[in-house]
Order: structure tokens, then sequence, then C-alpha cells
């Protein structure tokens, strides 16, 4: 088993196909929530929510947690732990169980270490995990390093999200059709976030009314190998969860290769011959990974 196995068989493994940003400001999206068929949901008390807003938003998010939860996963983006709200919102979030807090403005591995020893400081459950927004050249400059701190023992660390508007902002390039000049970074941060065994989610896709715009960023990002897409609106979570979700013909193929290295003539054997092609173990480990995600998703719930 590698170190990437080992890291994923200690953390939980969610299906992250349909990733939905709800302003915490806004009651009746934050209720609308709980009747979207979205993976997970991100609670932001950061960008969306205005400096004379962001106490007020706090206590509404708190609220909210207070209520039944639906069966999606539920995370807080806090505000950075150098701004005048960010300690006092992880102090808060902590308290409120959610299943992740996502940190922004990520630089380098040290804004990691920092928060796992404010949650230990404050007594955070151990399945309370970190995100962590890669939205500035230093933080894909420092991609690896940041990714490593989840390999560590201890590590809460589960996701890494690309903050294309703000990676465009600080860097000056456009945001064309395809991302021909922002794709180099893109799969440079899911590079970083194999080599610890952590999800890896795309940026969203700013005009929601651009329905088959948002399908080709979406087949776009899948091909590069994010694990799902976060959303700005909730009419974009079906297409995301059709285009990062495991198709019918995917899992009947490798359903095919697992019964086939099953077989007892095939025990022990590396190669294989399929319908006149050969399939090699490793073939077989992303069959089962495949048919794992296809069980999540069926099951809307972490394994």
């Amino acid at each position: 088993m590698s170190d990437n196995d080992n890291n994923r068989a200690c953390r939980p493994l969610r299906s992250r196909r349909s990733v939905l940003y709800v302003p915490a400001n806004k009651l009746r999206a934050m209720e609308k929530v709980r009747s979207l068929a979205c993976d997970t949901v991100i609670f932001d008390l950061e960008d969306a929510v205005g400096p004379a807003e962001k106490l007020t938003a706090r206590d509404a998010l708190r609220d909210w947690f207070c209520e039944p939860r639906p069966r999606m996963e539920a995370v807080v983006r806090i505000n950075a732990l150098s701004s005048d709200w960010g300690m006092e919102d992880a102090e808060a979030a902590q308290a409120w169980r959610p299943d992740a807090l996502l940190l922004p403005k990520v630089s380098h591995a040290g804004d990691i270490h920092h928060a796992q020893k404010l949650l230990t400081s404050l007594a955070a459950p151990p399945e309370l995990r970190l995100w962590a927004m890669i939205e500035t050249p230093l933080a894909v400059a420092n991609s690896i390093a940041i990714a490593e701190t989840g390999r560590q023992p201890d590590a809460r660390l589960d996701c890494l999200i690309a903050g294309t508007n703000d990676l465009a902002k600080e860097t000056g390039v456009a945001l064309q059709p395809g991302r021909p000049h922002l794709s180099v970074w893109l799969l440079q941060l899911v590079l970083a976030a194999r080599t610890a065994g952590l999800d890896a989610l795309d940026g969203v896709y700013n005009d929601f009314r651009d329905g088959e715009g948002f399908k080709r960023e979406c087949r776009d990002g899948s091909a590069m190998g994010f694990d799902g897409k976060t959303l700005i609106h909730p009419a974009q979570i079906d297409a995301a969860n059709r285009l990062f979700g495991v198709g019918d013909t995917d899992i009947e193929k490798a359903r095919a290769v697992v019964a086939a290295f099953a077989r007892p003539e095939n025990s022990g054997r590396g190669v294989i011959q399929m319908d006149g092609r050969m399939v090699e173990r490793l073939h077989l480990e992303q069959a089962e990974a495949l048919l794992a995600r296809a069980a999540m998703q069926t099951e809307g719930t972490g394994i």
C-alpha cells in the first residue's frame, strides 16, 4: 500500500462532485440548501460577507447547525486566521461540528500547521478536517509542500480547492473559454493533491446562466483529474453531479475487470487478456477505486 493509500485509508472518503458555495448572510439560500442534491455545501463567512455583516452571518450559521443536518457534507469557509475575524470564526465553527473548515488565502505549509495547532488547542475532534484554498501565485508555487502536510500522522488536510477568480486577478491571466493559460496551474494543483492522497476541486464557473459553457468546463476539469467542481448557483448542481460522476458504462467495464481478476485461473497474475487487450493489476486498482466512487455517489454519504 502506498503512502497515498495509507492517507486515504485514515481520512473520510466522500463524493465531492458538486460543492456549492452559500453566503452565510443569505438566510433563504441557507435554508434552501436542505433540499438540494449537491454533495457538499460550503458556507462562506469570508469573501461573500462584507465586514459589517461578519458577526451576524456567524450567528446565522450557528443557528443553521443547531437544526437537524441534511445528509450532505457541510464545510465552513472561515476568514483568514490573520484577519480580525478568523480566530473567532474557527473557535465558533469547530463547536458547531461541521465536517471541515476551509482556509482561505493559504500560501505555504505553515498555514496548515498553524490551523492544526489551533484546532488541537481548542480540543476539536479529529473528525473535523481542513480544506485549503489555492488562490494565489505563492500558493500554486508551494502547492506540493501544502499538500504534503496531509501525509503526517495527525493530519487534518483533506482537500485543495482552485480559486480561479483570485488566481486570474493576482496574475492578470485571462479567464478565456477552455482556460488555456490557467490549465497548467490547475494541473499542478491536481498533481500536488495526488502526492498526498487528497481530493482536488475545480474553481467556479461565473456565468450560471451559461449551461453549455459550464458543462464544457466540467468536462475539462474532469479530464484534468479534479474530483468535482465548486459552484455558485443551485442550477449547476445536476450537471456537475452527472459530469463528475461515474456512468453506467464505466461501472460495467470496471466490474468486468474485477470479475476477470477474481477468476481462479487469474489468481496472482499481474497481467491478463480481456477482449483482445492486455489488462494489468493497476487497471484492477483503478476499477476498484471507480466502483468505490460509484458506491459513494449512490449512497450520498461518506464511507
